[in-house]
């Protein structure tokens, strides 16, 4: 009877194997030196160069050179520590770690950035498991990172930064960018039981501590955001009478100052004068 039956067993595992979807191909990431991650499908996605060269962000030196200094490291395959870019909106941080890994990159080509959605920060740790066992290193960036959702999100960064029995890889850097130091809102604690909102405050900002390293964005001082309007006007040649006065009208209307509505003058500088922007 064994006998008889093998044939059959053969042809039914034959079809099996033919109505299986094949296996996904390995990503390629030799076209571009950017991507963004679709976890839904495990794609990686190309995009452009970021074009806004490092140089170009003033009021921020020191948050450039330790993040330049901590990324350089990576990249060199010494010691080094997840990153969290966090203070007030508009002051560069996201601008910073895509200028920044620009820079780095640069000079090692096995560097690559993988830019992930905040709100897909569940998929970390099976992304990170993919990256793992690839020759590239990785700078992967989740921008405007917070834990709206409650502590699940909190759990599967941290089990994505600690790596689990098998450790986290040693190919990848993760920076998240915030305007909450421990990346949760008041009123996300506010909102629940004093028990529960202790017990999701301690699982939140706990993920925070997995980050090594902590770079603070001030508010922008007058000062620093004319010279950011400055600057951006000299390197792209947008001479035009009373700039000083023009940008802090700017400014006023806008209700603040900070590098974004510094960018934000200058575009709108750049198209009176009818001159082209990189951005």
């Amino acid at each position: 009877m064994d006998a008889d039956l093998q044939p059959l067993l053969l042809r039914i595992a034959e079809a099996l194997e033919r109505l299986a979807p094949p296996a996904p191909a390995p990503p390629d990431f030799s076209g571009a030196r950017l991507f963004r991650h679709e976890p839904q499908t495990g794609d990686f996605h190309p995009a452009p160069d970021y074009p806004l060269a490092l140089e170009s962000l003033v009021g921020v030196d020191r948050q450039k050179g330790r993040f330049v200094e901590n990324l350089e490291r990576f990249a060199r395959g010494r010691p080094y520590n997840h990153a969290l870019l966090w203070g007030v909106r508009g002051t560069g941080k996201s601008s910073m770690a895509k200028a920044a890994f620009m820079a780095v990159a640069a000079q090692a080509a096995e560097l690559k950035l993988v830019e992930v959605d905040r709100d897909q920060v569940t998929s970390l740790p099976a992304l990170f498991d993919q990256l793992r066992a690839r020759p590239e290193k990785f700078v992967v960036l989740c921008d405007d990172l917070s834990f709206e959702e409650g502590a699940a999100a909190a759990k599967a960064l941290k089990s994505a930064l600690e790596g689990g029995v098998s450790g986290p890889p040693a190919n990848v850097l993760f920076v998240a960018t915030s305007n909450r130091r421990h990346l949760m809102p008041r009123a996300h604690l506010e909102d629940r039981g004093h028990l529960a909102a202790a017990e999701d405050a301690e699982e939140e900002i706990s993920a925070s501590d997995r980050f090594g390293l902590w770079i603070g964005f001030p508010p922008m001082d007058q000062a620093t955001y004319l010279a950011a309007v400055q600057g951006y006007a000299a390197q792209f040649g947008l001479e035009t009478p009373g700039l000083d006065r023009r940008a802090l009208q700017w400014a006023q209307l806008r209700g603040g100052r900070s590098g974004r509505v510094a960018w934000q003058f200058i575009r709108d500088l750049a198209g009176e004068l009818d001159r082209p922007l990189p951005l």
